[in-house]
């Protein structure tokens, strides 16, 4: 019975961490990489996302309750998890300290993103072109947005190997191998995007 609970929540942790985390995450990225056309395009896809019908309850149950278990569950992945990368040291044993790394330092940039804006939103604070650039105006603080962007990008990516793996829609070795380079790809082209878009506030 416990096996197979702990199966259930890892298969459940695997897809909220794609459907719908993931996707969120991509459609952030972009509405993000508006502020490469300047303030007002940023403003203007900001706005439509703070207005979009049934906005709290999107945000409660399609964004931070999903988030909030990937989280949980995923620490407890974290600090169980036997790493044998000194042992072993094949690419894939890499993947597997890697993924458990970036989702302790995922964790930790996500929260401070979401008290820096969502928190201070419901305090009366206008998310905008200036509240980013007022935060990434601090050298510090753009270099921990750029590292928090890129571990999130990074376990994102290489989670959705994982969850194709554990769903069976990779089975074989080579599949394996060629969803490898589809993830690695995803992975550049969204750092590009998260990248550019930080760095434009700057």
């Amino acid at each position: 019975m416990a096996g197979n609970r702990e199966f259930f929540y890892r298969r459940l942790h695997s897809l909220l961490g794609v459907i719908p985390v993931g996707i969120f995450l991509t459609q952030h990225l972009v509405v993000n990489y508006f502020a490469t056309r300047g303030p007002e395009a940023f403003n203007r896809a900001a706005s439509f996302m703070v207005n979009l019908p049934f906005r709290y309850f999107l945000e409660i149950f399609i964004i931070f309750l999903p988030l909030l278990f990937h989280a949980i569950y995923g620490l407890y992945i974290a600090f169980t998890a036997q790493n044998n990368v000194s042992r072993y040291g094949y690419f894939r044993n890499w993947m597997f300290m890697l993924q458990r790394l970036t989702g302790v330092i995922t964790l930790i940039f996500v929260t401070w993103h979401v008290w820096e804006t969502r928190v201070r939103a419901a305090l009366g604070v206008e998310v905008n072109y200036d509240m980013m650039a007022n935060i990434v105006d601090n050298p510090f603080m753009l270099g921990f947005y750029i590292v928090g962007i890129v571990s999130t990008v990074f376990h994102f990516a290489n989670g959705l190997w994982s969850f194709c793996v554990s769903w069976g829609l990779t089975v074989t070795p080579r599949s394996q191998q060629i969803f490898t380079y589809v993830t690695m790809a995803i992975f550049v082209a969204l750092s590009i995007v998260g990248i550019r878009a930080i760095l434009a506030f700057a």
